[in-house]
C-alpha cells in the first residue's frame, strides 16, 4: 500500500465527520431560525469528499430531502468522485 494511503484515509474520515455535523446543525438551525449554514458550503463540503455521510446524514434527518440541488447534485458528485477514482486508480496501475 502507497505511504500516503494513511493520510487519504485520516482526511476523508476527518471530513465526513465535519460533513455530517455541519448537515446536523444547519437542521437544527433551521428548526430554531439562526443563521444558517449556506448551501454552497454544505455542497463544498460534499465537493471535497464527505458526499457519502453528508447525504446519508440528509436522508436520515431528512434535510434538505426537497431540494433538488441537493437530492440530484450530491448523488452526481459521488458518480464523479467514483469515476475519478477509479481514473487514478487505472492510471495509477499503468504508470
Amino acid at each position: 500500500m502507497p505511504w500516503y494511503c494513511e493520510y487519504l484515509i485520516f482526511y476523508f474520515v476527518i471530513i465526513s465527520v465535519v460533513s455530517v455535523f455541519v448537515t446536523i446543525y444547519d437542521k437544527q438551525a433551521a428548526k430554531r431560525r439562526k443563521r444558517r449554514v449556506p448551501e454552497k458550503t454544505l455542497l463544498l463540503l460534499s465537493a471535497f469528499g464527505g458526499s457519502v455521510s453528508m447525504l446519508c446524514a440528509m436522508l436520515i434527518i431528512r434535510h434538505k430531502t426537497k431540494h433538488l440541488k441537493f437530492m440530484l447534485g450530491i448523488p452526481m458528485i459521488i458518480c464523479l468522485q467514483g469515476l475519478l477514482s477509479a481514473f487514478i486508480f487505472f492510471l495509477t496501475r499503468w504508470i
